[in-house]
């Protein structure tokens, strides 16, 4: 993965740093919540500083705190428990749906605890099981739902963006991801009292902005019109390149699809832009090797958390375990081209037979 910036960039940053700018957020900044919004149909969205922070920043708009519990997939990328752990939170890992490799609500349901808080629901690669019984599960047990759907950026599920079913949904705008402001995260709501929560969270607190009185505790989540810029551009293009997404996992499913030793996660394409190609493999490491030898990068995707070093706790995972020991990533960059995908998928048929 990489990111994709030109020449519109390049000419929108020019005329913005010709223009007197102050570079801290401002009306860029606006500009570009409002595409988010348009685009999800959310009714509000909240830029942050990064991914992680928009979801420290959703648990805490949600009362999380100290001593509360977060569900959370053991199949993700670790800023999702990271961002609990930030607050004072304990993420709990749940096992994940075979079918989807988003959280099994079986598994949930036997990790509810008194003191869980939040639920924390990734879309893995912009798939994800029904979200409105994710939400039935979070109202039944009285606790939180939040969407991290940093992965989801033009993904829908029932004409519904995903990000839109929780109380809050979390994108993130990193360097691999579909559009990219370098670093950033966006949190969108249709609740006006979150809203405003998290602006004023995100924001020192301030009671309103452009002073320095403060009727409560918050920080310094803040994003810059630097990065908005970047953003704005960006969104310009999403819709192709969600398009663009859509024709690559369909070219390598079609090049694979006589690999018996290759299997793809069913991915609705109508409704999913897959941000990356994920594959699942037999003898993962031998073909690593062989794919850097052609000249081809690939990379392992993550791992189980609870088996992690920063986190090392016991349970039972057998879902993500048997996924985590063969799923990879395949060259993703919308810059690949049709016959780069083309012989990828040549060497990895070469590989196996």
């Amino acid at each position: 993965m990489e990111p994709v910036i030109d020449d519109a960039e390049v000419s929108a940053m020019n005329s913005y740093l010709s223009s007197g700018a102050w570079l801290t957020e401002f009306k860029k900044t606006e500009e570009f919540e409002k595409m988010i919004c348009d685009f999800t149909g959310a009714k509000h969205c909240v830029v942050t500083n990064n991914g992680t922070i928009s979801l420290s920043l959703a648990l805490l708009a949600a009362g999380v705190g100290a001593g509360d519990e977060v569900l959370v997939p053991d199949m993700t990328m670790i800023a999702t428990p990271n961002s609990a752990k930030m607050i004072g939170a304990s993420p709990v890992f749940v096992d994940v749906a075979s079918d989807t490799l988003c959280m099994d609500l079986e598994a949930a349901e036997k990790a509810v605890t008194p003191k869980t808080k939040a639920l924390m629901y990734v879309s893995f690669n912009g798939r994800t099981n029904d979200l409105e019984l994710v939400r039935a599960f979070c109202d039944k047990h009285s606790i939180f739902f939040i969407e991290d759907a940093a992965q989801s950026l033009g993904s829908f599920y029932k004409g519904k963006h995903i990000g839109r079913y929780g109380s809050i949904g979390s994108f993130s705008f990193s360097a691999p991801k579909i559009i990219t402001t370098g670093q950033g995260g966006a949190l969108i709501t249709d609740d006006d009292g979150l809203y405003e929560k998290m602006r004023k969270l995100k924001d020192f607190g301030r009671s309103s902005g452009g002073n320095d009185f403060h009727d409560s505790i918050g920080y310094n989540f803040k994003f810059t019109d630097m990065q908005a810029v970047i953003g704005v551009e960006q969104m310009k293009k999403l819709g192709s390149r969600v398009s663009r997404k859509k024709e690559m996992f369909k070219r390598y499913q079609d090049g694979l699809a006589e690999v018996k030793e290759v299997s793809f996660i069913a991915t609705d394409l109508e409704n999913t832009a897959p941000w990356f190609i994920d594959v699942y493999v037999s003898r993962r490491d031998e073909l690593v090797a062989f794919l850097k030898e052609k000249g081809f990068g690939s990379r392992p995707i993550y791992p189980p958390i609870h088996s992690q070093e920063a986190y090392s706790v016991s349970g039972s995972f057998p879902v993500t375990e048997e996924f985590a020991g063969k799923g990879l990533w395949l060259p993703s960059s919308i810059k690949v081209t049709d016959e780069q995908i083309d012989a990828i998928s040549f060497a990895i048929k070469e590989f196996y037979a």
